[in-house]
């Protein structure tokens, strides 16, 4: 006799044989012990599911001698020819191979005459969405007004390409998936009937690598007998499907918990003999910390599809619930990028040390399990600090601070990220000639772009000096690098009445060979701050506070001549480094055509005698008539344009605060959410301009 493999061997011949599908079980068994019959039935489902098992069985039922019920004998003649496949009233189509509509018309010309032996002819159309939309077009009449011996059973993978007049004719059943623990139960029933040994973990291997087919699984099992010379074992089941090592997994995982470097490189390892698809194991890791995830979250919800249910749990409790999600999306985003990686165990290797690496921030009120040191060596330093090294190291974190003209005051020293042991804060050496016989720990130096001297907007800065580095940032002036050499700029030379501007011959501008000024010349206050943080922050210098960033506001309120000025500004129409600098003017006198102005020190380095010249150019094109005009260097005793601009910002942000911490939704966010209002991003809306 010739062997009849598992799949065809154990297909259910009853319902009570069948495996799984009780929603649909239920309703057939039902509908058949109360003759309610329908004339067309539709099953759905992936391959492998039972759909033709249970349309046979149907068949069955419906042509027993015994009559009509939902357990047929099975022994009878029908019943037999009907397991074997030859009964005359049970017309079988493949509807793969038929699919023309000359081919329906000949299967619709046999309906109208009766039956040769049963009670129904029954129509089984297998994979009946192969057939075209000329064939379904014939088939409409008579599926939907049938001859009452007549029944349709359609079986399909792939409903949605079903027509809906199809559909609405049919009652519809959907056959859902066979879960793991279903398959490797019914695989252990069949294994224990059929004598053969077996463990456990080949049938859960067996049970996913199935994928959700009973059918797979029984022919999957068939050759895993035949692999394992009549056992069925996990290793020969594993080397037969290519799978993966299901403990590997979990001791890659171990690893990380425990962070050991060297155990975690060993696991790649052991994986890389079995010569894996380095994405399907990066992609089983994420699987089980899924599972881990769901198993901290609610345990009783963890599935034992995998036959792993103790270990996930195992794990669960012995690894932090911010590790697992922080692997978890470490592992996405490696798995991401592993195609570009040079080599793809590489590529792995390098997510499982970034996963070793790196921890998640603690946070106060987040319980913590206490974890071992990690696997990675730490860097030792050289107990004799290298001043370059710390200076390179230590420059991204220095602080920006006015300090004042006198001696330093000692400057602690930045930590390294990794040592071995923590250097000694020792004050700064004071200059002397004789050199240290070691290089002493000192502040951290800037890099040689960071020297050059900035201009701060709100500080009144010293007549035609530059600023050296020390006074800058709080570095010993033994330490700091050399200042850039600046261009020559306008000196200045003071006298009891006023300070008078004396241009260097070779900056001097008499022929007026600057270009023109454009639109985005024009510097104000608020512009030249954000530049300054720009260049701050490129750096890698931290800021001064923001409420420092605006311009010291003026002694006195504007009142007379530099009210009229604050008037006239605006309509003078310029722009550019001119209009910055009439924006830190204030007019103090006016004797005739003679017009004198004090202009802020700490603009001096953008005035010259250019500069002077177009203002007095924009006074005499809008009086309409020549007005001498005198700059003085002085500070402003009185409110400058550009300090009337910055009140009114201030003013302006400061009612948009205020706005926003008034408003009764944003209380009500605060009080029921615990919402904290950041200040530093409101930004007040200008008024729209009336047209």
């Amino acid at each position: 006799m010739s062997y009849q493999v598992l799949a065809r061997k154990w297909r259910p011949r009853s319902f009570r044989e069948m495996v799984g599908q009780t929603h649909v079980l239920k309703a057939l068994i039902n509908a058949l012990d109360s003759q309610r019959l329908h004339h067309a039935y539709l099953f759905t489902g992936t391959r492998g599911v039972g759909k033709t098992t249970i349309a046979r069985i149907i068949a069955k039922c419906l042509n027993c001698e015994t009559g009509i019920s939902s357990t047929p004998c099975g022994t009878c003649s029908v019943c037999k020819e009907i397991d074997e496949g030859r009964f005359v009233d049970l017309i079988e189509v493949d509807a793969a191979s038929r699919t023309k509509v000359e081919d329906t018309r000949e299967l619709l010309d046999n309906v109208q005459y009766a039956p040769s032996r049963g009670r129904f002819k029954v129509y089984l159309i297998d994979e009946v969405h192969m057939l075209s939309s000329h064939s379904f077009n014939a088939l409409l009449k008579t599926l939907e007004e049938p001859p009452p011996h007549v029944k349709f059973l359609l079986a399909t993978t792939d409903p949605q390409k079903l027509p809906v007049t199809i559909l609405s004719r049919c009652l519809q059943f959907s056959l859902k998936n066979m879960p793991p623990e279903r398959v490797v139960e019914h695989l252990t029933h069949v294994l224990g009937v059929e004598q053969v040994p077996f463990e456990d973990d080949a049938l859960w291997l067996l049970g996913r690598a199935a994928d959700g087919s009973m059918r797979d699984a029984m022919s999957l099992t068939d050759q895993a007998i035949a692999f394992g010379e009549g056992k069925v074992l996990a290793a020969d089941v594993r080397a037969m499907l290519g799978t993966l090592d299901h403990g590997q997994v979990y001791g890659v995982l171990h690893a990380l918990l425990e962070g050991d470097a060297r155990g975690l490189i060993e696991a790649v390892r052991h994986l890389a003999e079995q010569g894996p698809d380095w994405a399907g194991v990066l992609a089983e890791i994420l699987n089980v910390l899924h599972r881990v995830a769901i198993a901290q979250a609610l345990p009783e919800a963890v599935d034992n599809g995998q036959g792993d249910r103790d270990r996930v749990l195992a794990l669960a409790q012995a690894l932090p619930a911010e590790d697992v999600q922080f692997y978890y999306q470490m592992g996405l985003i490696g798995r991401r990028d592993l195609p570009l990686a040079p080599d793809p165990r590489g590529g792995f290797e390098m997510v499982l040390l970034r996963m070793l690496a790196f921890r998640p921030a603690d946070t106060g009120d987040a319980p913590r399990v206490a974890l071992k040191p990690l696997g990675i060596s730490q860097a030792t330093a050289d107990p004799r600090p290298n001043p370059v090294a710390g200076a390179a190291m230590a420059a991204p974190v220095a602080a920006i601070a006015p300090a004042p003209v006198s001696a330093p005051e000692p400057a602690p020293v930045a930590p390294a990220p990794v040592v071995a042991a923590p250097a000694p804060v020792v004050e700064a050496p004071v200059v002397t000639p004789q050199p240290a016989p070691q290089p002493e720990p000192v502040a951290p130096a800037v890099e040689p772009v960071a020297a050059a001297p900035i201009d701060l907007p709100w500080e009144e800065q010293k007549p035609a000096a530059v600023v050296p580095v020390p006074e800058l940032i709080n570095v010993p002036a033994e330490v700091a690098p050399a200042p850039l050499v600046p261009a020559p700029a306008p000196v200045a030379v003071q006298t009891e009445a006023a300070v008078v501007i004396n241009t260097p011959a070779d900056v001097r501008d008499d022929d007026d060979d600057e270009p023109p000024l454009g639109d985005d010349d024009y510097y104000v206050a608020e512009g030249e701050t954000d530049a300054y943080l720009d260049a701050l922050d490129s750096m890698g210098i931290e800021a001064p506070a923001a409420p420092d960033l605006a311009p010291l506001p003026a002694a006195k309120p504007a009142t007379g001549l530099a009210a009229e000025w604050l008037e006239l500004f605006p309509r003078l129409g310029i722009t550019g480094l001119t209009g910055s600098i009439a924006a830190n003017c204030s007019l103090v006198a006016v004797e005739g055509d003679t017009w004198t102005l004090h202009l802020d020190p700490g603009q001096s380095a953008l005035f010259n005698a250019t500069q002077q010249r177009r203002l007095n150019e924009a006074l005499d094109a809008y009086h309409k008539r020549p007005i001498k005009l005198e700059i003085e260097l002085r500070t402003p005793e009185q409110e400058t344009p550009a300090q009337a601009a910055a009140r009114k910002r201030a003013n302006r942000q400061r009612s948009a605060e205020a706005s926003i911490h008034d408003d009764p939704l944003v209380k009500e966010m605060i009080q029921q959410f615990a919402a904290i209002i950041r200040d530093g991003t409101i930004e007040p809306v200008d008024a729209p301009v009336a047209s």
